[in-house]
């Protein structure tokens, strides 16, 4: 239990607590004011600004049973001064103070919910800095370029280097790139977080859902000889060699009559065209690709024959990657390595840091827009403008949004004035 604010040394105090010395755990015997003792647990105390919120800070060790949480939170919630937390109030005062960012809030929400080791390495990553560290540098590189305009437009009659505007557009158009690549990431770090799609499609009685559930471990979907079984969407969440995946039992694709079916259909259809990834599941025994699942045939598709166990001489073959027969699990597991493949192959990030937001895609599209609008510009002063515009799409990303510092560079790196 934390407790964070000018107050905090008071809650240890009003349980009849001695304040610990700073970051060492004590053993702490919790008492009321009416001297009942509500638990025996650790105590320890973090001075600000040397603690996550940059305010002093106690926490308390207890003992987790529902009685004992609720009983010293109610006592805490009784002294003059102490309220309940807001959610995610911790973070937000540790970003106030300055002791983490907005990309660095976002992570650790994002480390909360982590349910594969690729969404734990991406969201540590980020909360250790790896994204402000690049957004802050190219913001850092921005306003020195717009800097160096701002001097060129409000000092021209001081002495400043000849090639000063020289330099200012070579470094803009790099960056510009660099931002352009970023965003240029088939939004991997978007579907790390997120988890990849992966749609089973195919025909009624291909076996889609006795697929699903064996890659489930679980009877997640309804089977049954009977075709069209299938008629709504079905959604079961995986991990797979670590990232998430949720793959999607689909209605069988067939044309049909039947109001229900057909929409089922459509769903099908849908979810196939939006996938990441899609499964097209054929019955190996019928020796044909029926022609509505041609068209979804594609680099994002892996097409397997089932039911490849009923086969025989006088079967055609169909051109399948995988023959496989989820009745007897054969070549079931080689299936399974192609999916975990193909999933790292779309997520595995290198390099620079992925973003991870639509919040983040967008603001660096609006930096990027004007970066390209500002080497477009004849006139200094409009160029300038749309610097700055990019330099605060920048700045709203960590949430560091500083005008000042551009006055700063132009007096240092010039002497105007001396």
């Amino acid at each position: 239990m934390r407790v964070s604010g000018v107050l905090a040394r008071e809650a240890l105090t009003q349980l009849g607590v001695n304040v610990p010395a700073p970051r060492y755990a004590a053993r702490a015997h919790l008492i009321a004011p009416s001297g009942e003792t509500l638990d025996d647990g650790l105590a320890l105390f973090f001075p600000g600004p040397a603690s996550f919120t940059g305010e002093d800070v106690v926490e308390l060790h207890l003992h987790g049973g529902r009685a004992i949480v609720s009983s010293v939170l109610d006592v805490l919630g009784a002294f003059e001064g102490f309220r309940l937390a807001e959610p995610g109030e911790f973070s937000k005062r540790a970003f106030i103070n300055g002791k983490l960012d907005l990309t660095q809030a976002e992570a650790i929400a994002d480390a909360v919910d982590a349910e594969t080791r690729a969404q734990a390495r991406q969201a540590l990553r980020q909360m250790g800095g790896a994204l402000s560290e690049l957004y802050d540098n190219w913001r850092l590189r921005l306003v020195h370029a717009l800097a160096h305009l701002e001097a060129v437009i409000d000092f021209p009659d001081e002495d400043l280097p000849p090639d000063v505007l020289n330099k200012i557009w070579p470094e803009v158009e790099s960056l510009r790139g660099e931002i352009v690549a970023h965003l240029s990431d088939n939004g991997r770090g978007e579907r790390i977080r997120d988890g990849l799609r992966v749609a089973i499609v195919g025909p009624p009685n291909a076996g889609k859902s006795s697929l699903l559930n064996w890659l489930a471990r679980r009877d997640a979907a309804i089977v049954s000889a009977e075709p069209g079984t299938t008629r709504d969407v079905i959604e079961v969440h995986l991990d797979l060699g670590g990232f998430a995946v949720t793959v999607i039992d689909t209605a069988g694709v067939r044309a049909t009559e039947n109001a229900i079916e057909r929409e089922g259909v459509r769903r099908a259809q849908m979810e196939a065209r939006d996938a990441d990834l899609k499964i097209i599941l054929l019955d190996a025994t019928t020796g044909e690709i029926p022609g509505e699942l041609k068209a979804l045939i594609d680099d994002n598709a892996i097409v397997v024959a089932n039911k490849s166990d009923a086969l025989t001489l006088e079967t055609r073959i169909i051109p399948a990657h995988h023959f496989v027969s989820v009745k007897t699990g054969a070549a079931l597991e080689h299936l399974m390595d192609e999916l975990k493949a193909q999933v790292a192959q779309r997520l595995d990030v290198d390099g620079l840091a992925p973003l991870t937001r639509p919040r983040h895609r967008r603001g660096l599209a609006d930096c990027a827009a004007s970066l390209t609008t500002a080497m477009m510009q004849s006139a200094p002063e409009l160029a300038a403008e749309e610097l700055r515009l990019a330099a605060r799409a920048l700045g709203r990303l960590t949430g560091r949004v500083e005008v000042d510092e551009i006055l700063d560079v132009v007096f240092r790196d010039f002497c105007i004035g001396k």
